[in-house]
């Protein structure tokens, strides 16, 4: 291997991505596989990083692997109109928005189940009812 070239664990190292994921992702053809070693090793350059750097960044902001493919596959094309990029990243962030609602919502559900709690017994216990398959029936 010469010295431009990493080994998985460095590359592993240098992007904060552990290894079963880098194969995963060479496996689903979202990062080139690298030419091999005389000893048969990956043999990874620095557009191998780059590339893992750019589906790290996007897989921490939530984007799905498809979309992840869908950009690296628009980004390849640098002559290419943003319109595309911009409609998936808009479509994300109306999915973002939807889940910060439905956490909302989540969150003064479990509110209103903590205030009925009487700090009583488990068999007095609100929450646990609420938990309680028959819940459901008894409304």
């Amino acid at each position: 291997m010469n010295q431009r070239t990493l080994t998985i664990g460095v590359l592993a190292r240098a992007t904060g991505t552990n290894i079963e994921t880098i194969r995963y992702y060479e496996r689903e053809g979202l990062l080139p596989k690298p030419e091999r070693t005389k000893g048969n090793y990956r043999a990874y350059e620095a557009s191998h990083q780059q590339r893992l750097g750019f589906i790290r960044k996007a897989r921490d902001l939530g984007f799905s692997l498809a979309q992840v493919r869908t950009l690296l596959s628009l980004s390849d094309d640098k002559s290419r109109s943003c319109s595309a990029i911009d409609e998936i990243a808009m479509e994300h962030r109306k999915a973002v928005e939807q889940k910060i609602l439905d956490l909302r919502a989540l969150k003064a559900e479990l509110d209103n189940l903590i205030d009925q709690c009487s700090c009583g017994t488990v068999a007095e216990c609100r929450i646990i009812e609420s938990l309680s398959p028959s819940a459901g029936l008894a409304r």
